[in-house]
């Protein structure tokens, strides 16, 4: 499983019948993953510690259609999707707590 945090509301107000658009795509060309809860809890603590309704997609890798990398960045090994997220990859939405509470 991978994992992409995202505020609940933001991920809400996208259309439920296409895929997940994330503004990184734009920016940086990719939507940031994270492949352990260990990953997860330090990108919630350093890059997410003021948002209220964090939340996890948990993501089946073996459903992405986009093209997946594992970059190292100066934080490590993160996997990174070259695309849009298929939402029938999507297999949950939990509360961040309840992934980082694993590690």
């Amino acid at each position: 499983m991978l994992y992409h945090l995202i505020s609940r509301s933001d991920f809400d107000s996208q259309p439920a019948d296409e895929p997940y658009f994330a503004a990184s795509l734009v920016d940086e060309g990719f939507i940031h993953l994270s492949a352990t809860p260990a990953q997860v809890a330090w990108v919630a603590a350093n890059l997410y510690p003021d948002v209220p309704d964090l939340a996890v997609l948990v993501i089946d890798e073996s459903l992405l259609s986009a093209p997946l990398r594992f970059d190292e960045t100066p934080d490590g090994v993160f996997p990174h999707l070259y695309g849009t997220l298929d939402r029938d990859a999507i297999v949950a939405i939990e509360p961040v707590w309840a992934i980082i509470g694993t590690v």
